[in-house]
């Protein structure tokens, strides 16, 4: 150890280009001070020592000494360990941020802790570091959403209600795809009451998903129980969150879907595998008509836009449902 760096060591920038070879470990009689370094100019080429007590009553203490060529003046350039054998970092060259041990060969040196006084290896145990203070926490930005200001009251109460549906969904990071493309406080829908599954996930805002999760509760889960004896085991959702005009068509307005406030619905399966498709039925499927006229009518009183088969071209096969305002509270069901 360097001469005169009993507690106070000179920043890396400010050291000799010197690189110490490894550290050796001895069992010598504790030198009651610290060689120190003259006022010399060249900081090795001289050391004064204090002289070391002899006798089988002088206490033992670890000393860690360094082993430095160049014609440097060794013979007491040690410097005692604190008590209990604490491993001390080394500081191996001119500006290192580095303290591990390493020779100027750039092999890794022997641990001190891992060497007792007999150089013997002794088990040493490694305990994680703590950077607690050091570094900022981070989380997952997807788990729990942060909006500015908080969520509104009106936000926090549909959720609330979501719940209380037995519905199964998470909150999403608001969504901003351009101009008209938006959804300040996005959910994105996984299921509904009764594990009854969406597919695939469906991002929209809180109020089309409490709508929807109303609508199959109420009025398609009791109708597909009444013409099939069966349960819906699943629906799948053809269109969702979609930055997009209405109908896709080029100078249209913009369309629900860009707001989230609307889903379309393609496929619905019961739980006995039946698959009903939202499409014209054919001429003898009387039960398949019966139900998808049921559900469409009873669905105008959830929704102020609906649209399906019948209604043109872009609907034939797929209920459109969506929460549009208008004026005067008017509801367009075709």
């Amino acid at each position: 150890m360097v001469a005169g760096c009993s507690g106070d060591m000179s920043p890396p920038g400010e050291l000799l280009a010197i690189e110490p070879s490894a550290p050796v470990i001895r069992n010598e009689p504790a030198a009651p001070m610290m060689a120190r370094a003259s006022s010399s100019p060249a900081m090795f080429s001289e050391t004064t020592s204090s002289p070391i007590p002899d006798g089988s009553d002088a206490p033992l203490q670890n000393v860690l000494a360094y082993p430095v060529g160049g014609g440097v003046d060794t013979s007491q350039m040690t410097s005692a360990l604190p008590e209990g054998n604490v491993a001390q970092p080394v500081v191996t060259g001119i500006g290192t941020d580095n303290p591990s041990l390493a020779t100027a060969s750039g092999a890794p040196a022997q641990d001190p802790r891992t060497v007792d006084l007999e150089d013997r290896p002794v088990a040493v145990e490694e305990k994680p570091v703590r950077l607690a203070g050091l570094m900022p926490r981070l989380s997952n930005p997807m788990s729990t959403p942060q909006w500015a200001g908080g969520l509104p009251a009106a936000e926090k109460a549909c959720r609330q209600r979501l719940k209380r549906l037995g519905v199964t969904f998470r909150d999403v990071p608001a969504i901003s795809s351009g101009k008209g493309c938006s959804i300040p406080y996005p959910v994105e829908l996984t299921k509904l009451s009764g594990g009854i599954e969406i597919k695939p996930a469906a991002k929209l805002n809180c109020q089309i998903t409490e709508a929807f999760a109303q609508w199959v509760k109420n009025e398609l889960g009791p109708a597909a129980r009444t013409r099939y004896l069966s349960g819906v085991r699943s629906i799948n959702q053809l269109s969702a969150y979609s930055c997009r005009t209405m109908n896709s068509k080029r100078g249209a307005p913009m369309s629900e879907h860009a707001k989230g406030n609307a889903i379309d619905v393609g496929k619905i399966t019961l739980d006995n595998g039946r698959a009903i498709l939202v499409k014209q039925p054919g001429l003898f499927a009387f039960r398949q008509k019966s139900l998808l006229n049921n559900i469409r009518a009873d669905s105008c009183k959830y929704f102020t836009t609906v649209l399906g088969p019948g209604s043109d071209v872009h609907h034939k096969d797929h209920f459109h449902f969506d929460l549009r305002t208008r004026r005067g509270g008017y509801r367009h069901c075709d």
